[in-house]
Formats: C-alpha cells, structure tokens, sequence
C-alpha cells in the first residue's frame, strides 16, 4: 500500500541566502515539513524545477520528515507538489485551493517585507464547546482572502507567537477521542496526557482545511507559550515543585517538549542549522528516534540552560530575534529571571550583532515588554510580595495572586524587565541604529500599540506591537478588565499598590498610541527600507456562516 498523508504539507523556513552553508547548491533554500502515515521517501518537486527529498523519522509510531528545497530563485513564486515514495499526494485531489507554491522574498532595496503576527489559536470552530460567540478565526479569514484573490497581499513569514495548541482546554471533539482511551476522571483529566494525545491538538489545529492550504503556502516561524504545555507554565519554583509531585506531570512536560521539537521547532531551523543539528541526525539515523527525544526532553526539563529554543533570522535587512520566554526562566525566588545568563547572553549578541546591517530589529517574544499600566504594576508588586518584602503572609498571598491572576509576564521579573528596557534602548541608541525596534507579542487577549514616553531623542523608534487571539473567546469582562488597566484611574490603582510592596519607581512610562482592540485579528508589518506600515486586521462574521478580514487599523511607524 502506497504511504498516505496524514498532516501537512506545512512550508516553513524560506530564505534568498541558500541558508548560509558553503555547501549548498546555489539558488534560495526552504523547508517543508510533513507527516506520513508510514515510512518512506518524502520529495518536494518544484515546477521551476527545485526540488528535495528526506527520509521520514519516526517518534511514538509517527513518521515525519522536514525536506529542505534548494534552487529556488528569490523573487519568484513556484507551485510544488508532495510524494511519499515518488507518489503524488499534494495537491489534494479535488482541492478547492490554487496550488500551493513557495514564494522566495526578494532583500534587495525597495523590496517590501511582510511579517504577520498573532498567537493564541484555539482550533474548535465557533459554535463548538465554548467558542459559540467567539467569531471566526483569523487563519481561516486569512487562507479564504488569500485562496479567493491571487493579487492579494500576502506575507512573507507568519509568526505564530504562542499557544499554537491548548494542552490544558480540550475541544469536546478531542475530549470524546480522551475518552474513548482511557478513564477521563483519572489525572490529568480532559487535557492531553502524552505524545500521542499532543498529537491529536496538532491533527485538529493543522488539519482545519483553510489552515492547512494557509500553511502550504505561506512560511511560518513558531514559539510556544504556557498552553502550549500548561496554563501558566513556569510561574513560579512552588508551582513548578507542586506540578512535579503529581503522577501526571513528568510524562506531559516531556511529551510537551518532544511534540514541540517535532512539529514547531524544527521548521524554526534552517537547511545547514538543521544538517548541523546532532539530536536531529540522531533522531534520523535511528530506526526509531523516540528514545533519544525523549532523552532529550528529560534533559531539557531537567535543565533548561542545555538547550535553546529562541532563535534568529535576518530577512535583508530586518532583523528578528525570537525569545523563549517560558523554558528558559529561572524560578529561584532570590534570582528569579526570565532568561537563563546562557540565554540572556545569546539575545544579547543576536540583537546587537552588526546593528549596522539592518534597518529594523523585530524582537518577538509571546509575553508582552509593555502591558497596561495596571497590570504592570500589579506584575512588580506581587513578586515583591513573594520575595518577602512585606513579610510571610504577604508572600503567601503574592504568589496566591501571581496564580490566579497570570501575573508572569516581564513585568513579574523586574530585573528581567529592566534588563530588556535597557538593551532595547542600546540597539536603538546607537549610532547605526536601526528605523525601528518593535516587539512582536501576544498572549493577551487584546490587540494595542504602546510607545515610551521620553524615547524622542533616540536614533530608533520603539514600539510594542501586541496582538491576541488569533481564534479564542473574550468575555466581556476581560474586555471590561483591560480597559480599566489602561485607564488613568488604573493607572493610579497601580501606582498605589508598587508603593505597598516598596517597589522602587519605574525608570521610564509608556503610553498607549494604539487600540485597544478585542476581537480575533492579526497583525501585519509591512518593511520597505527604512518605512514601516501596521496593519490590524480582524476577523468579522458574515451572513450564511464563515468571516472575512476587516483592516480595522493601519498606521506609519517610520
């Protein structure tokens, strides 16, 4: 019997530089990543002619392969079809989708980038559990705009910026499969237990057909967040030594980290990164690579600092930076940071590295630099709760409230966030300093542009550019919630509890030029030289089922 397709295409690293390997056939390289159902060959066969080939690598009884394509003419938009075995299985046949091609972005001047950014994607459709009035999902509005209108705008790379699954929120469509495996009263109940429940989040999100034709077709780049493993992951040491006394949680943060690697990670890699990577030629090499992945994971729980999940990618002349801003945080309450020195070290190199060379800095992090000024100082007064600023029951009650409250953004860590301020404002002091520095986040479940104030004076702007969901619902409470915590009597709220915890006077404010914004929308920069333009769009509903984008905003940044 022939192989089968079971999940992808999905076309992730795209680059004009042949990937920066001495080695490479000339001409621009590219990824693409699939499952098979079985093992085999897996080719990508362009129609300009690029084309390459992989063998699958099996982990837990799944069989992959991520297939690096050279000879790819930058500027140019190819169609490419799968084989598993040199047998045609994309385009899926009857497809209502034009044909799903690999577009090379041009670097030269006057070229215009495009970089697209969301996170937070629950995959149920709306009406389903939950999301009855949660609209329609941005990736989906994105993929029928696209599939409808050849002409139309597309990007260059889509970031997808976290909680790209919810391990912890089930649809009810997965809870059935749950229950039909094992007892759902048994921990951890109706969230995924292991790898091959992890796999069942990525068959419903990546299986969706619009978001499966988007995702052919448009790069991406990935990075997880807390539901991506668990609501709140890594909030704190006492959560963390809480989660690791249950029966349950060793085998999901290791299937959470194994599935990671497998189905977001190793696309974030290019061609030479991944030739060059030993646990992938290992993985590869064995006839069954899920004991040295899972190795792996143990490890990388164990110690975090053995591994890095962040990661850099120079576009011509734009510059993006992703941080893990969730496996790398060091949780002792007495050092507690969100980088790792190993990793804060490496962001520090990446960012500053030849700032000359590029014209914007995109540093992408899930977790918002700057939030509402409420939630901000409500993020600094609890940790200085829980350091004991204010004695034992206070510190109890600090951490009662970081929990509840998902108090651990940047602003939870104040030396974190002090160091960020500071190496944002060196990047855009320089002398070469770049049109733009823009934090790219999510997380929050609102869209908003927030500026520092007093920045006029340096050779950058700088931004944070937030916007969530993607495809989630927003009580109106919550919407209520951060309107508050932008508001000025929000602001004074928060002011008022820095100064019970003796937290020490922000060094620089910010304000909000932009939003706020609620809805499932998306955000697209688009760079041309030193120019920068923002554009929100949202995902609106329309009569007879289904949405459309709506550009709700679009603004000059430089």
């Amino acid at each position: 019997m022939a192989a089968g397709l079971r999940l992808g295409p999905l076309l992730r690293y795209v680059d004009g530089s042949a990937g920066g390997a001495a080695d490479t056939p000339a001409g621009a390289t590219a990824t693409v990543w699939v499952e098979a159902d079985r093992p085999c060959t897996a080719r990508v066969r362009c129609a300009d002619g690029a084309e390459g080939s992989a063998r699958t690598f099996q982990i837990a009884g799944h069989h992959y392969a991520v297939i690096p394509v050279t000879g790819l003419t930058p500027g140019a938009a190819t169609p490419y079809e799968v084989l598993l075995d040199d047998h045609g299985v994309w385009p899926l046949p009857g497809s209502p989708f034009p044909p799903s091609t690999i577009r090379v972005p041009e670097t030269g001047d006057g070229s215009a980038l495009r970089v697209a950014f969301g996170s937070c994607r629950w995959a149920a459709k709306p009406g389903n559990g939950r999301l009855a009035r949660g609209g329609p999902d941005a990736l989906d509005t994105l993929a029928t705009t696209l599939a409808a209108d050849p002409e139309a705008e597309r990007p260059d790379v889509l970031l997808l910026l976290g909680d790209q699954v919810y391990a912890d929120e089930t649809s009810p469509a997965v809870r059935r499969r749950l229950a039909a495996r094992r007892d759902p009263r048994d921990p951890p109940g109706s969230e995924v237990a292991d790898y091959e429940e992890y796999s069942w989040l990525y068959d419903e999100s990546w299986g969706d057909p619009e978001v499966r034709w988007l995702l052919s077709t448009v790069p991406s780049s990935m990075i997880f967040d807390d539901h991506d493993v668990i609501d709140d992951w890594n909030t704190s040491a006492s959560w963390l030594a809480e989660m690791r006394a249950t029966p349950w949680w060793r085998e999901r943060i290791l299937s959470g980290l194994m599935s990671y690697w497998v189905y977001q990670h190793l696309g974030n890699l290019s061609p030479a990164e991944l030739a060059a990577d030993p646990l992938y030629a290992e993985v590869c090499a064995a006839p069954d690579g899920t004991e040295a992945l899972r190795r792996f994971a143990s490890e990388a729980d164990a110690d975090p600092a053995r591994t890095r999940w962040s990661n850099r990618r120079d576009f011509g002349r734009t510059r993006l930076v992703t941080i893990d801003t969730r496996a790398a945080r060091v949780l002792d309450e007495d050092g507690r940071s969100m980088l790792d020195p190993d990793e804060a070290r490496w962001v520090r190199e990446q960012v500053l590295d030849a700032s000359g060379s590029y014209d914007h800095l995109l540093v992408a992090t899930s977790l918002p630099w700057l939030l509402p000024p409420l939630i901000h100082d409500a993020e600094a007064w609890s940790a200085a709760l829980c350091r004991g600023g204010r004695g034992r029951r206070w510190a109890w009650f600090g951490e009662d409230l970081r929990r509840r409250s998902d108090l651990e953004h940047w602003a939870a860590f104040p030396a974190s966030f002090d160091w960020l301020s500071g190496l944002l404002t060196e990047a855009a002091g320089r002398a070469d300093a770049p049109a733009t520095v823009c934090v790219l986040s999510g997380d929050v479940h609102h869209a908003y542009v927030a500026e520092p104030v007093g920045d006029e004076g340096t050779g950058a702007r700088v931004l944070q550019l937030t916007c969530s969901p993607l495809h989630n619902a927003i009580p109106a409470v919550v919407r209520l919630g951060f309107r508050f915590a932008w508001s000025r009597a929000g602001r004074r709220l928060g002011r008022a509890l820095a100064r019970h915890g003796r937290v020490p006077r922000r060094s620089f404010g910010w304000h909000r030029t932009g939003g706020p914004w609620f809805g499932n929308q998306l955000m697209t920069l688009t760079l041309r030289g030193r120019a920068a333009t923002l554009r929100l769009d949202q995902a609106r509903a329309v009569r007879g089922g289904g949405g459309r984008l709506e550009r709700t905003e679009e603004r000059r940044l430089a």
